[in-house]
């Protein structure tokens, strides 16, 4: 998703993969380098973050590596469609984390459901297509039993409900 707005939005390829590497370092790749740190320093069972009370830990510095992402964006005037996007997966990834404090909700569910509809706000109807792959994260998720069905529902409905009026609101 980040390449796509990133590039959308930009008069240049180079700017558009410039501010989707920007978007993925902050909002994906420190996150989840900080999750695999945890579990190789033996702070965390395992990458999937089983252990409820292991959780909050993560999930916050998650967040706050968004937030300077976010800082940067804005610092160096990133076009509103991206910062938009940072700021659908901050607001999605603090509502998740709360969540996630008392019930095992599917990050991965939550994102793709956002995902498809920040991309289908952003293109049109035609990429609603896109969300044909939420079932798939789903049941994915279910399969590899890292979830219950209940966990991907919510967390595909939370992902859509949180996701689109922010978007809508900020871009």
């Amino acid at each position: 998703m980040p390449i796509i707005i990133g590039v959308h939005a930009t008069a240049s390829i180079a700017a558009g993969l410039g501010w989707a590497l920007v978007g993925t370092l902050f909002c994906a790749v420190i996150p989840n380098s900080l999750i695999w740190w945890g579990v190789r320093r033996g702070r965390l069972t395992d990458h999937h973050i089983r252990v409820r009370q292991q959780r909050r830990t993560p999930l916050i510095y998650g967040l706050l590596s968004v937030l300077v992402g976010l800082t940067v964006m804005i610092s160096f005037a990133a076009p509103r469609s991206v910062t938009a996007m940072v700021v659908v997966m901050f607001v999605l990834g603090l509502v998740v984390t709360l969540a996630n404090l008392v019930w095992k909700m599917s990050i991965h569910a939550a994102v793709a459901a956002g995902s498809a509809a920040v991309l289908a706000v952003e293109f049109g109807p035609a990429l609603l297509a896109v969300a044909l792959l939420v079932p798939l994260v789903a049941w994915s998720r279910v399969r590899l039993r890292e979830h219950s069905t209940s966990q991907v529902i919510v967390g595909a409905f939370v992902g859509a409900l949180v996701s689109l009026p922010t978007y809508l609101l900020l871009r």
